[in-house]
């Protein structure tokens, strides 16, 4: 590989790659969409996660350090009703839950913005390893 091509192109703000961007952007709101409307399936609960997962690599990373409570609140939304859903097969929010994942979409949106494709490796990274550590706090917890 051409060294000067892969320092270029992780230095290049993922912003740049609209198509990519659109097609992620219309994935996450659609399944935030069918959620805030009561209709969402566990499909839209495994889109969810993924963003949320890398909203927070990306905040420790300091991308949007301001919203730890954001953050947070988001999350912790997200796996209540993640948790409600697996065990009535319904994904319903609550109000406040609602908001806590509605701010938490517009973070990830922000984050898209002004990252770049190096910045969202380091962030796939830091997911990978923590899954694989099993430092992730399962939705449904494993039979034994």
């Amino acid at each position: 590989m051409n060294t000067i091509e892969y320092l270029m192109e992780n230095l290049t703000p993922v912003a740049k790659y609209d198509d990519f961007l659109i097609d992620l952007k219309i994935k996450n709101h659609m399944a935030l969409t069918n959620i805030t409307k009561g209709v969402a399936t566990r499909s839209d609960i495994d889109t969810l996660i993924p963003m949320a997962n890398i909203v927070e690599a990306l905040y420790r990373m300091g991308f949007g350090r301001d919203y730890v409570t954001e953050v947070h609140h988001g999350i912790e939304a997200l796996y209540a009703v993640g948790k409600r859903g697996s065990q009535s097969g319904r994904f319903i929010l609550y109000a406040k839950e609602m908001k806590a994942l509605n701010i938490l979409m517009e973070l990830h949106d922000a984050q898209m913005e002004v990252i770049t494709v190096k910045d969202m490796e380091r962030a796939f990274k830091i997911v990978e390893s923590e899954y694989k550590q099993r430092k992730m706090r399962p939705i449904v917890e494993r039979q034994k």
